[in-house]
């Protein structure tokens, strides 16, 4: 099969590729979907690599023009990695869409989970603290007073942080409900 022949074949797998993901909704995605080093381009769609496709197969057909070899075969190798790549990942989209959503079921359950984690944090640190302040008041010398209100001082700081996790867990939770 002469070098024609071979650019022929790889210009109509493109164009099946073309039409299969035009059929495809452009929906963003959040992982990457590609190796770094199978596609230089960095994107949150499909199309965004499909570009990278048609310039490398521009760039082999100039290459055939001026008859540079080594960037031939390079090109062509690499092409023919990427389209199968992509023509697998256009084969998983049915896939990819019940992943989303148990991922997406799994992120609102964790969310519940790690509410009632730090509300249990919450109430052992309030716990805590109300233990030492029972202490130090009975404490008569002024050395374990010192240390137990050190010891209060670190709860409180810890207790701070924990209502302020607890903050951002209840609004992560009210966004992911105003979602549904």
């Amino acid at each position: 099969m002469g070098i024609q022949n071979l650019l022929c074949v790889l210009e109509k797998q493109v164009s099946i590729l073309e039409k299969e993901l035009a059929l495809l909704p452009d929906t963003p995605f959040s992982s990457a979907r590609f190796d770094q080093m199978l596609f230089h381009h960095r994107s949150n769609k499909l199309d965004g690599y499909m570009q990278e496709i048609r310039q490398n197969l521009e760039q082999l057909k100039a290459c055939v023009s001026d008859s540079r070899i080594e960037q031939v075969k390079f090109l062509a190798e690499r092409l023919v990695v990427q389209t199968e790549a992509l023509k697998r990942e256009i084969s998983t989209q049915a896939l990819r869409k019940q992943e989303d959503k148990f991922e997406y079921r799994s992120q609102s359950q964790d969310l519940y989970q790690r509410l009632a984690e730090h509300q249990d944090y919450e109430r052992r640190l309030m716990a805590m603290i109300d233990d030492r302040e029972l202490q130090l008041n009975k404490q008569t010398t002024l050395t374990n007073k010192h240390k137990l209100q050190k010891e209060i001082a670190a709860l409180a700081g810890r207790l701070a942080r924990c209502r302020q996790a607890l903050m951002r867990i209840e609004k992560s939770i009210e966004k992911q409900e105003h979602l549904d």
